[in-house]
């Protein structure tokens, strides 16, 4: 864990970056999908593979609540789908329109099941100073505490103050080569520049995979009790 005390300024949101959501239209999807769905993208929107500040989420339903915690039968589970339910994409502001054009009201297979992409809404990022990500992928046998240092360096490296970062629950994803083993993660107490910074750009690799996007979480100054 590392934790300072700070303060925060405002900034506007430079629209660079931004987040595509579709509705999809299915009833459950597997939930270790995060292979497949990769994948399936992959294959309507090559240019994902090349195209900087690219990412694809996971797909969550409202009983994974936040993020922080996995099913550890994951392999074998389904996600429900609910009308809230989500796919998204983050995508520079210039592919938005060729991504739609792309996805909106084509299935996607996901091995045997099937998600239509609907009603696509675009989102700029958030201004949160709080942001998490359900997984960034973490060594074989890395301590916490290495882990939290390495990701410490990559964010000075990035010109991101570090002043809050706790580590999570690991999990393992699907991948067709092996597991990506993972961690949860959670950076606190950043600049609203920080926290555009750390959402287009990420933090370490598969991030076609879900692994490394950030996302607005609740305020954590109630954890100092």
């Amino acid at each position: 864990m590392l934790w300072q005390e700070d303060e925060n300024r405002e900034i506007e949101v430079p629209e660079r970056v931004v987040d595509v959501n579709f509705r999809i239209n299915t009833k459950c999807i597997p939930l270790e999908h995060a292979w497949l769905l990769s994948t399936a993208l992959r294959e309507r929107l090559p240019w994902l593979e090349e195209e900087e500040h690219v990412a694809i989420h996971t797909i969550h339903g409202p009983e994974s609540g936040n993020g922080w915690y996995r099913p550890d039968d994951a392999e074998t589970e389904l996600l429900y789908v609910s009308r809230r339910t989500r796919m998204t994409l983050r995508l520079p502001v210039a592919r938005v329109e060729e991504a739609i054009g792309a996805l909106e009201g084509k299935p996607l297979r996901l091995g045997s099941f099937e998600l239509l992409p609907d009603r696509p809404s675009v989102h700029p990022l958030s201004k949160s100073s709080t942001l998490f990500s359900r997984h960034v992928v973490t060594r074989p046998e890395e301590p916490e505490e290495e882990m939290v240092q390495r990701l410490a360096d990559e964010l000075q490296e990035m010109g991101i103050r570090v002043k809050k970062l706790l580590c999570g629950r690991e999990s393992r994803l699907h991948h067709p080569q092996g597991e990506v083993l993972t961690r949860s993660v959670m950076v606190a107490d950043l600049r609203v520049d920080e926290a555009v910074r750390l959402q287009e750009r990420g933090l370490g690799p598969q991030r076609l995979m879900g692994c490394g996007i950030f996302i607005p979480h609740k305020d954590i100054a109630t954890l100092n009790d």
